[in-house]
């Protein structure tokens, strides 16, 4: 039970107002030096990542940070965890510097959003940004009416609510264009057409402010730039400056891995049995324990992904449709159904297409084709117990040869199955007579004396 406890701990920590569980504070340079803050960004941005960079700015802003550094690398990610991180660095008190690198890195849809948020954006050589358009309607045609031929046939433009989001979208990363003095004609044209640049065209057409191949020299370049800041120049001075790499802590951690989609169905799985079990077994008490913590975790996490509650639906459906078909079999009917439903809901449960948070394809598979084993299993079962003998009542007298035991009240009476049964017979019996059962009619049984 003490993992349980722990567990039990490290959940009630992680549903804390975020930022309020504060990192060990880096220790003041002696020389009185602001310090420079690195922060990493590297793959999907989600929850946890959205959760590290927003309380890291507040750790660099309360330990007096010159500047944060963050190193993107990133393919994109959740439209919330975005804006969220956005909202962060717009509202710091401390500079921040958005740079993608290493050689080989990107700033792809969400990031090239965050990047263009960020006080001075720079990219590494070999780095690329762009291809910013909403991936839920990535694969759309054309959205401008004007770029069609006048001579072809008229294309489909989209429908109402696919306008809104790329023309949400559009005036979102125009408005950070603006703020930061950037290319936004660009920026559009990343949002509308999916357009992406390299590092060098990307300088070109001041999409971002400089190159540089390494952190070393990403400071010495910065070295005196003044940047507008709360209505103020500031002068920044980094390239003496003290480092501090801002690690993720548990707290990270532990959201990462209960975010992923995955996990997180599986826990709401074990949760769910794990209670169904505890309800059909009352006592046992482990079950339980272990239900409701997979089952709390689960829904913490749902919290901060986007689901869908149709598909969240459909498998609970599922899900009670199988339990019904094995305490009322059905023959299949409800097993069967539960199982299509608990897949298709399955399918459904995440309301994105970014494949990170999709849930894996043999995920679903495997525990579909073990809800349909279980299905089958109860129906066996069912059919089984069905062509079985009767082994309980007067039915499962039948063909027995007993012997009279007693006379009560002038009846003839038996011992079957540790009781007493009287008998009707033709002819007269006394104690130890052997019969043979025929039928049975109500509780009495039906006999014939079987001569010795």
């Amino acid at each position: 039970m003490s993992s349980c406890i722990r567990v039990l701990l490290a959940l009630w920590l992680s549903l804390l107002p975020w930022g309020t569980l504060p990192a060990a504070e880096p220790q003041s340079d002696p020389s009185g030096a602001a310090a420079v803050w690195l922060m990493r960004l590297e793959g999907v941005v989600g929850p946890a990542s959205s959760d590290y960079l927003v309380r890291g700015l507040e750790q660099a802003a309360a330990a007096g940070a010159q500047a944060v550094v963050l190193q993107i690398d990133t393919p994109g990610g959740l439209d919330l965890s975005m804006r969220r991180m956005i909202s962060a660095v717009l509202a710091s008190p401390v500079p921040v510097v958005g740079y993608v690198a290493p050689s080989g890195a990107r700033a792809a849809s969400a990031g090239t959003y965050l990047l263009y948020s960020c006080h001075i954006a720079a990219m590494a050589p070999a780095t690329n940004l762009g291809a910013a358009t909403p991936v839920a309607i990535g694969g759309l045609p054309s959205l401008d009416p004007e770029s069609e031929d006048e001579s072809s046939a008229p294309r489909r433009s989209g429908s109402a609510m696919e306008r809104k989001i790329v023309n949400d979208a559009v005036a979102y990363i125009r408005s950070l264009a603006e703020l930061r003095g950037r290319n936004a004609d660009w920026a559009e044209q990343a949002v509308r057409e999916g357009s992406s640049l390299s590092a060098e065209q990307a300088l070109e057409q001041r999409v971002i402010d400089l190159v540089a191949p390494d952190l070393e020299q990403l400071l010495a370049q910065l070295e005196g730039r003044e940047i507008e800041l709360g209505g103020r120049l500031l002068p920044l001075h980094l390239s003496s400056a003290p480092r501090v790499e801002y690690q993720p802590d548990w707290r990270t951690e532990f959201l990462a891995v209960i975010t992923n989609p995955n996990v997180a169905y599986l826990l709401m799985l074990i949760g769910i049995y794990g209670l169904i079990f505890e309800f059909s077994n009352p006592g046992f008490g482990v079950p339980g324990v272990l239900g409701v913590i997979s089952l709390m975790i689960a829904l913490y996490a749902f919290q901060v992904l986007p689901i869908s509650y149709a598909g969240l639906g459909l498998m609970l459906l599922g899900i009670g449709l199988m339990v019904a078909e094995a305490y009322a079999p059905s023959f299949g009917i409800l097993g069967i159904g539960g199982a299509i439903a608990f897949t298709v809901g399955s399918i459904m449960l995440m309301d994105t297409d970014l494949p990170a948070y999709r849930i894996a394809w043999p995920v679903i598979i495997a525990l579909g084709v073990s809800s349909l084993l279980v299905a089958f299993g109860v129906v066996a079962m069912a059919l089984r117990a069905r062509n079985r003998p009767q082994t309980l009542g007067t039915d499962a007298a039948l063909g027995q040869v007993l012997a009279i035991e007693q006379l009560q009240d002038e009846r003839a009476m038996v011992r079957f199955e540790g009781e007493l049964w009287p008998v009707h017979c033709e002819q007269p019996l006394t104690p130890g007579d052997r019969v043979l059962v025929t039928g049975s009619a109500g509780l009495h049984l039906l006999v014939d004396k079987q001569e010795t």
